[in-house]
């Protein structure tokens, strides 16, 4: 199989996971390359995603670096050997790759938090929205071209929908609330959803007014995806020079503790319901 020209965001992390365990091991990739019987730029290849790995090589890698957790393997061996394509799949060369890595992120996430100060969560934009705020952000995009950005936002929310939804939590400031994106009307129908969506069980929306003392963490956005054992978390962040995937251990508890801290300084749900509602009514 020929290497691959671009791996998608799980394919590296796939890679990336060997490597953290071939060197917690100690051992070289000299010497993880000689035990499949690759040379070392094939060895590269596969702890950069930029190649493949089988189940029995996966283990065989795996069993000689002494790696004992079962959870982790199976995850593992799961990452390396599903074939089955992802509806992002059809926006690929359409689409910036962090979008399609994005979904694909969430498809296979155990649960989803979200921290916004600026935006509403993707998650729960309207159309309208999400094309007021393509269209301000990208003035070169054409119509269809927005439109295509639009569709792809508006499927990810599958997750939600899905007869198995996955678990959703969101921390959202207040000024995210009352920014209009789009006119008034459009404004008050993107709270209106975000209200009928925080109704479902799965779903649960906490406010931060801008009335709360002490906070200092507007500066800490987020999504964080639960992998399928804590060790495959994963946080998404933008910034000035794209899209960053972080999965370094440090900093996933930093931002675990983040979410719990912002969650605690945060209007229970119920309260924060009635927040929202009450903006529709100011706006």
């Amino acid at each position: 199989m020929p290497p691959r020209r671009q791996p998608t965001a799980r394919q590296a992390r796939l890679g990336a996971e060997l490597r953290k365990l071939r060197e917690a091991a100690g051992l070289k990739a000299t010497e993880a390359a000689s035990l499949l019987g690759v040379n070392s730029v094939q060895m590269s290849q596969i702890e950069s995603g930029i190649a493949g790995v089988s189940e029995e090589r996966l283990r065989r890698l795996v069993a000689h670096y002494a790696c004992d957790d079962e959870a982790l393997i199976a995850a593992l061996v799961v990452m390396a050997t599903e074939r089955k394509r992802g509806w992002w799949e059809e926006y690929r060369g359409l689409l910036p790759h962090p979008f399609l890595d994005l979904a694909e992120l969430e498809h296979h996430a155990g649960f989803r938090w979200d921290v916004d100060f600026l935006h509403i969560p993707g998650l729960l934009q309207t159309e309208d929205y999400a094309r007021a705020l393509f269209s301000y952000m990208n003035v070169d995009l054409a119509k269809a071209e927005v439109d295509r950005w639009v569709e792809h936002r508006m499927r990810r929310r599958v997750i939600l929908e899905k007869p198995e939804p996955t678990p959703y939590s969101t921390v959202v400031h207040e000024a995210a609330l009352r920014v209009k994106v789009g006119d008034r009307a459009q404004a008050v129908a993107q709270l209106l959803q975000v209200l009928e969506l925080s109704e479902a069980e799965h779903v649960t929306v906490r406010v931060i007014p801008f009335d709360v003392e002490g906070f200092g963490g507007a500066g800490s956005a987020m999504i964080y995806a639960g992998g399928a054992t804590p060790v495959l978390d994963t946080v998404v962040r933008d910034g000035p020079h794209g899209t960053a995937f972080v999965d370094a251990e440090a900093q996933l508890q930093r931002f675990r503790k983040l979410f719990r801290k912002m969650e605690a300084v945060a209007l229970e749900p119920e309260c924060s319901r009635a927040f929202i509602h009450r903006l529709t009514k100011e706006l």
